[in-house]
């Protein structure tokens, strides 16, 4: 009885490391930001990065900005036959996370720092985080062409760029979208599955001072 009791004690403690590896976001602020217009006036793509680290709470409402669920199965951005097939990960200096827009948290996957393979410039390295949009395929439930896969989730993961060029535009953050990547290496790194195909990444950081 204490063996099985022990041995429950430690699975009990092993499931709570691996989940306190996650990032739960508190609840968006959906009423803050600037005006649309205003927004829109001061986009621009950064090619400097601060190193410093982004709060806990600024992660959450840019995620939320990109993909996050909005009123019931929608979300912030359309898709192609709401395939919902453009997942958004975070790559850090502690790892690789998974945004799940429902339940608004990163699950960590990997652990380590692989910033340095998000993209060819030397620049990315320096980004606190980088987004990296990875089209699903097995989402999109429709005989289809490579090509037509590739075009609609291209346009798809742009729609979530876009809405994280306006977040950053509205709280004074640098961004810049990219699609100069070794895919083949960093989906190696990020060991995504056959199904997956990486389509832009993007760097976030506060201003450079």
């Amino acid at each position: 009885m204490k063996t099985i009791l022990l041995t429950l004690t430690l699975s009990i403690i092993s499931i709570s490391i691996i989940n306190a590896q996650d990032i739960q976001f508190p609840q968006p602020d959906r009423d803050g930001g600037m005006p649309l217009m205003k927004a829109l006036n001061l986009r621009k793509t950064s090619r400097e990065f601060s190193p410093r680290d982004l709060t806990v709470e600024l992660m959450g409402n840019l995620f939320w900005a990109a993909c996050g669920t909005t009123r019931g199965t929608y979300r912030t951005v359309p898709s192609a036959v709401n395939w919902q097939e453009v997942r958004a990960y975070a790559v850090t200096k502690e790892g690789i996370y998974l945004y799940h827009d429902r339940g608004h948290y990163l699950e960590k996957l990997i652990d380590g720092d692989f910033r340095e393979y998000t993209g060819t410039q030397s620049f990315v390295k320096d980004a606190p985080l980088t987004i990296v949009l990875v089209a699903d395929y097995s989402r999109m439930r429709r005989e289809m062409t490579e090509e037509d896969r590739l075009k609609y989730s291209w346009a798809d993961a742009a729609y979530i760029s876009q809405n994280i060029y306006l977040f950053c535009a509205s709280e004074n953050l640098n961004t810049g979208v990219r699609a100069l990547i070794d895919r083949d290496l960093l989906r190696e790194k990020m060991q995504l599955p056959d199904t997956h195909r990486i389509v832009l990444a993007q760097c976030v950081s506060y201003p450079v001072e």
